[in-house]
Parts: structure tokens; C-alpha cells; sequence
């Protein structure tokens, strides 16, 4: 019988992160080559979450709608898996981009970390709860490409009036993205309040 653990890390999770770091790469050598260095990383950042949330949401859904045993404390299936190690990947790199970039964004790098802790214990350490965290992770990106365009818009303001334009009329979307990302609340929430991780661990 095949080990679960042993299992679990390739191939899917170093494929997804490569990924996520040559579009990171391509952003800052190609896609916005002409945009300031002091712009450029944020720039990058952004396209790399285009690339990462509304594909998420997609995934996420069918990951959840392909399951019928759904379920807070259900078994993880193979494809929620693979949509856990997506999300992994792309985590790892957007907080690799933050510490390296932007060190003092506290609030950023602590939502990162919490939602890597409990992306991976779940991917990797208990093989149960990926029903409820992929519910959370379609609430937290599905207005991502609307908060993408507007921090894009955002950051050349100044530059385009276009930009400026853009930014006020997605500046409503930006702040909902905003409220909907604070993931590690939503997870403090299934996890205390509604006894999700309870369920888990006692499985």
C-alpha cells in the first residue's frame, strides 16, 4: 500500500510553483519592462494573483461540485489536493516576493503565513477539510481580478489618466476584494466557531 505522505509532494506542487515564478520573472523582464523599478514588483505581484484567483475560483468549484461526500471533516479528494498544492504555490512565491520587496507589510506577510499553515496542514498532515478551506479560498478570490486591475490602475495613477479613471471605477470592487481576503479571520471562524477543526482532528 502506497504511503500518502510519500505521495503527496511531486509532482504537482514544484510544476505549479515554477510556474507561478516564470510568470513572476516574465512580469518584471517583459510585461512591465518599461514601469519604474520602484513599480515593477508590485506590478508582478499583481499579475502573478491574476493568474492565481480567478483560476482558483474555477478549480476550487468543480474541486467542491465533483465531491458528492461533501463535508467540513470529509477525506480530501485528489483533485481538491491538487487545487490545495496550486494555491500552495502561489502563496510561497507572493510571500517569497513580499519578504524580499516588502518586509515591513506585516498584515500581508501574516495572512500569507496563516493561510499557508493551513493550506499545507491540510494538504499534507491531515487529509481532511479541503470541502470547507476551497468554500474560503473561491469567497477570497473571486473579486481578485477586480482588485488586481485597481492596484494595477492604482500604481499609474499619476502616470495615465486611463489609470486614474480605472481606478475610481473598480475602486468599489478593490475594497470589497480587500474585506474578502482577510482569509485567516475566516478561517479563525470555521475553525472555533463552527467546530470545523475539531471535526477534522477528530476523524
Amino acid at each position: 500500500m502506497d504511503s500518502p505522505i510519500l505521495d503527496s509532494f511531486l509532482p504537482n506542487l514544484p510544476l505549479f510553483f515554477s510556474m507561478f515564478f516564470a510568470i513572476y520573472l516574465t512580469a518584471h523582464i517583459t510585461v512591465f519592462r518599461n514601469w519604474t523599478p520602484k513599480l515593477r514588483p508590485e506590478a508582478a505581484s499583481c499579475l502573478m494573483s491574476l493568474a492565481h484567483g480567478t483560476p482558483a475560483v474555477f478549480l476550487a468549484c468543480h474541486a467542491i461540485l465533483s465531491d458528492s461526500n461533501r463535508g467540513f471533516a470529509s477525506i480530501n479528494t485528489d483533485f481538491q489536493n491538487t487545487v490545495l498544492e496550486y494555491s500552495i504555490a502561489y502563496f510561497v512565491m507572493d510571500l517569497s516576493h513580499y519578504l524580499i520587496f516588502n518586509p515591513s507589510d506585516v498584515l500581508f506577510i501574516a495572512h500569507h503565513l496563516a493561510t499557508l499553515f493551513v493550506f499545507i496542514t491540510c494538504r499534507y498532515l491531515v487529509f481532511h477539510g479541503a470541502y470547507g478551506i476551497l468554500i474560503l479560498l473561491i469567497l477570497a478570490e473571486v473579486t481578485s481580478f477586480f482588485q488586481n486591475v485597481w492596484t494595477l490602475a492604482r500604481v499609474r495613477k499619476t502616470d495615465s489618466k486611463i489609470a486614474a479613471q480605472m481606478m475610481l471605477f473598480l475602486g468599489g470592487f478593490g475594497f470589497l476584494g480587500s474585506l474578502l481576503s482577510l482569509q485567516p479571520f475566516r478561517l479563525v471562524y470555521f475553525g472555533f466557531i463552527t467546530g470545523g477543526l475539531n471535526c477534522i482532528v477528530e476523524e
